[in-house]
């Protein structure tokens, strides 16, 4: 049996003390940062560096990999041991909103202005809060359901528009003719914008793909033109529910048709003129 305090059990002491490793200063190894190296006398540039080795450019344009071992090098004449440069934090991307504009990171949400976009109904505020909710609360603009249109005239008086005081009005099925378009024409006033979509109701300015179609169903006259598009899909379930569906499917303003992107931004621009 060999003892356990022979000269075997141990690696050879001779003076029986622990030498500590010289604690040279650490420099991160950069990219140009000039240095010389200790033991081959290598003067250079530093071009890269990694674990295993650290690559210079020599006076000659040479490059010259080396080890990179603790205390290797002279960096203005104090012997040192290269690391790897510390990364810096990469800037963060900028959040893009749903209607494709860059987020501010500074704002929070303004005051709401006096100005207003009205819009017809339910669900075509629910789609503009969908796309442009944050433009529209950095900007300060409030949306507000007319419940229909056929009052147009009415509630576009009690709003008072003026100077400070624009009014922007979304409709559905602006086209030659309609009424929705004699109601613009109605309401004109410097202070007053009607935009709107050829689309007989908001449900049509969502892409097709986005709701797994081909193409929005013709719905005859006569029908309601919800309930119409339901049968025609051969659907069950009640408008309301297959619209939160869809809006569920809707992302970012390129599910929707540019007819109402175009609407909804020319109202932003305007109640935001002022």
């Amino acid at each position: 049996m060999v003892p356990s305090d022979g000269i075997l059990s141990e690696p050879i002491d001779l003076d029986r003390t622990h030498r500590a490793r010289p604690d040279h200063p650490q420099v991160e190894a950069r990219r140009g940062l000039v240095v010389e190296h200790r033991a081959s006398g290598v003067v250079g540039s530093i071009v890269s560096f990694n674990d295993v080795e650290v690559i210079l450019s020599d006076r000659a344009n040479v490059h010259r990999p080396l080890r990179p071992l603790p205390g290797g090098f002279l960096v203005d004449g104090v012997i040192s041991t290269l690391i790897a440069p510390r990364r810096e934090p990469a800037a963060p991307s900028p959040r893009i909103t749903a209607s494709g504009s860059i987020a501010s990171t500074t704002r929070s949400a303004r005051v709401a202005r006096a100005s207003r976009i009205l819009v017809e109904g339910i669900h075509d505020a629910e789609l503009v809060e969908k796309v442009w909710g944050d433009d529209l609360r950095e900007v300060g603009v409030v949306v507000e359901r007319l419940g229909g249109m056929d009052d147009l005239t009415e509630v576009v008086a009690r709003f008072r528009p003026g100077p400070g005081y624009r009014i922007g009005i979304l409709l559905d099925h602006m086209v030659a003719g309609s009424k929705e378009s004699r109601a613009a024409e109605a309401v004109r006033d410097p202070h007053v914008l009607v935009t709107g979509t050829p689309f007989i109701d908001v449900w049509a300015a969502v892409r097709p793909s986005v709701a797994g179609i081909e193409a929005w169903p013709e719905v005859p006259r006569g029908i309601p033109w919800k309930e119409g598009v339901l049968r025609a899909l051969d659907r069950t379930e009640h408008p309301g529910v297959f619209w939160q569906r869809l809006l569920g499917r809707v992302q970012t303003y390129r599910d929707l048709e540019p007819a109402l992107v175009g609407a909804v931004e020319e109202l932003i621009d305007f109640v935001t003129a002022d």
